[in-house]
C-alpha cells in the first residue's frame, strides 16, 4: 500500500451560502430585539436592587435576590402551589380529559361531535379574564355550584375560601382542555383502523387497546401536548387573579402572582425579576425533560 492510499481525506465543512442565510436575517433581528433583548435586560435587573420608589440608581447586589427567594416562606409556598396547580390542571386534568373527550368524540355521531366540540372550544377561545369571571360566578358563595348543591339538598361551602387552589385548577382545566382534545383528535385519526380492528378480533378490551395500542402510537403527541400545556399553565396569571387574587391570604398564590406582588405591589423590581427568572428556569427544565423523552422515542 502506498503512503498516499493511507492518507485520510477529511470531509470539507459545509458552509451555508449567503443566499440561504440572508432571508433569515429579519427574523433573527426581531428575535434578538423582542425576545433575547428583554430577557437579557431582565437578567441584569435580577442582580440589582432596583425598586419603584424613585431611587436614582440601582446597585448591583449579586445573588442576594436569589438567596432571599430560597429563604422566603412566601416564595417556597408559591413554588409548592405552582407545582400543585400545574400537576392538577395540566398534567392530570387537561391531558386526561382531553384524551377522554377525543376518544369519545371519535365514536360519537356527527351532531354530538359538533355540539361537544363547540362547547369545549368556546371555553378555550374566551379571554382569560372573561373565563375567570365566569368561574368566579360559578364558585362564589352565592354562585351556580352552591345553587345546584342546594337543589340536591347537599351542604354548600365557600369554595374560593376553603379550596381555592382546587377551584382555580378546575377553572384552568375547563378553559384549556380544548387544546388537548384537538391535539389528541388529530393523533387518533392517524392510528390505522386495521390495527384496532385486529385487536378487537383477538379479544382485547377497551382498556387493553388503550394501553397497548393507542397510547404507544400517540406517544409523540402526548409529549408535545404535555410540554405546551405545562408551559401555558406555569404562566397563568389573569385567571387566578380574577378569581382569588392569590387568596385568601396566599393559599392560591402561584409564582406569577407572587412575582407580580413583589415587583409592583411591594415595589421590589429586582426581587420580582429574580423570581421571574426562576420561573423561566422551571419552564426550561420541564421543556428539556419533554424534549429528551421525545428524542429517545423510536
Amino acid at each position: 500500500m502506498t503512503p498516499r492510499s493511507l492518507t485520510r481525506v477529511r470531509p470539507r465543512a459545509r458552509v451555508l451560502p449567503i443566499t440561504r442565510v440572508l432571508p433569515l436575517t429579519p427574523a433573527l433581528a426581531l428575535l434578538l430585539l423582542f425576545l433575547a433583548g428583554p430577557i437579557a435586560y431582565c437578567a441584569y435587573i435580577a442582580f440589582t436592587d432596583l425598586q419603584l420608589t424613585g431611587q436614582a440608581h440601582a446597585s448591583f447586589v449579586g445573588l442576594d435576590n436569589f438567596r432571599t427567594a430560597f429563604t422566603d416562606d412566601g416564595f417556597l409556598n408559591a413554588v409548592w402551589l405552582t407545582l400543585v396547580f400545574t400537576v392538577l390542571s395540566s398534567l392530570v386534568g387537561q391531558n386526561t380529559l382531553g384524551l377522554a373527550l377525543a376518544s369519545l368524540m371519535q365514536r360519537a355521531s356527527k351532531p354530538v361531535r359538533t355540539l361537544t366540540g363547540g362547547i369545549v372550544i368556546t371555553a378555550w377561545v374566551l379571554p382569560e379574564v372573561v373565563a375567570g369571571f365566569l368561574l368566579y360566578a360559578f364558585f362564589r358563595r352565592e354562585g351556580t355550584l352552591n345553587a345546584l348543591l342546594d337543589a340536591l339538598h347537599l351542604p354548600r361551602q365557600n369554595w374560593l375560601f376553603t379550596l381555592p387552589i382546587l377551584a382555580v385548577s378546575f377553572a384552568n382545566v375547563w378553559r384549556g382542555t380544548a387544546f388537548s382534545m384537538l391535539v389528541y383528535s388529530a393523533a387518533l385519526q392517524e392510528i390505522p383502523k386495521e390495527i384496532t380492528e385486529a385487536a378487537e378480533v383477538d379479544g382485547a378490551g377497551g382498556w387493553r387497546r388503550l394501553w397497548h395500542i393507542t397510547l404507544p402510537m400517540i406517544r409523540r403527541s402526548i409529549g408535545t401536548n404535555l410540554m405546551l400545556n405545562t408551559l401555558q399553565t406555569l404562566s397563568v396569571f389573569g385567571l387566578i387573579w380574577v378569581m382569588t387574587r392569590g387568596g385568601p391570604g396566599d393559599k392560591s398564590q402561584t409564582l406569577p402572582l407572587f412575582m407580580y406582588e413583589q415587583a409592583f405591589q411591594n415595589s421590589m423590581i429586582g426581587y420580582g425579576t429574580a423570581v421571574a427568572l426562576l420561573l423561566l428556569l422551571v419552564g426550561a427544565l420541564f421543556s428539556a425533560v419533554y424534549l429528551r423523552l421525545l428524542r429517545t422515542e423510536v
